[in-house]
């Protein structure tokens, strides 16, 4: 299957897409956690709620999170599901470093652990962790199906992976104002803040591209995924994956 999200990159296309996330995301890292609460109006805990209590019921006890960012999904995993231990890894060091004092100042160090990394190349072995989340993270992936491969490569037979992704709505009524609002007041925004007058432009182009509902379940079950399911969240704007390996 074809993956337009592969080919949409932050800044140019003489470089791997690899590369240009890991700059993107150190360069807009001061100021991801505003930018998050305010384009989607606080609405991005409320996804992340929905998603924690999903896995909630699994119980697992060691959870990977894949491109944990600045670890807020990590930190909500470890107070609410209460895991023996979180394990967050991200391409961005500058993400990675605000994560860090994040979970430091949560007294959580002890739980949770974030590391530098590639997601397309777990640095882990096989069949370690019970859990895997992505948070708003697959559709910057260079290679999705790879990106997938290698998560269960890592999870665990029965385990869970669950993928908490933006999506466009389809409704009639509301996707030209979701459309205006991407592509025009978040870039605008964007680069008042971040000062990257890209890093907010790419937002609204990755998600338009990246696969969606059944497309996204088809690459899972590629992958070796079973039992593959999703749940549109806030008029179709986010969407909850699911699958056991």
């Amino acid at each position: 299957m074809e993956v337009k999200a592969e080919k949409i990159n932050p800044y140019d296309n003489q470089r791997t897409k690899t590369e240009q996330v890991k700059e993107m995301f150190d360069s807009i890292a001061p100021a991801y956690d505003f930018m998050n609460r305010a384009m989607t109006f606080g609405i991005d805990k409320c996804w992340r709620a929905k998603a924690v209590k999903m896995i909630k019921v699994a119980k697992p006890q060691h959870i990977l999170d894949v491109a944990t960012g600045t670890g807020d999904l990590a930190i909500k995993l470890t107070r609410e599901i209460t895991p023996s231990r979180v394990t967050g890894i991200d391409l961005s060091e500058g993400m990675i470093n605000v994560g860090r004092k994040k979970v430091t100042e949560a007294g959580l160090s002890d739980r949770i652990t974030l590391v530098a990394g590639d997601c397309l190349a777990l640095p882990f072995d096989d069949n370690t962790f019970d859990c895997i989340t992505v948070a708003y993270g697959v559709r910057n992936f260079e290679h999705l199906d790879r990106g997938y491969q290698e998560m269960l490569r890592v999870l665990r037979p029965g385990g869970m992976l669950c993928v908490l992704e933006l999506s466009t709505p389809t409704s009639p009524i509301v996707k030209p104002l979701y459309k205006f609002y991407t592509r025009h007041i978040i870039p605008f925004v964007g680069r008042m803040v971040s000062k990257d007058v890209r890093a907010y432009s790419y937002l609204p182009e990755s998600i338009a591209a990246v696969p969606q509902g059944d497309d996204m379940l088809a690459l899972m079950r590629n992958a070796g995924f079973n039992n593959c399911h999703f749940r549109p969240l806030t008029f179709g704007t986010c969407t909850i994956y699911t699958a056991i390996k």
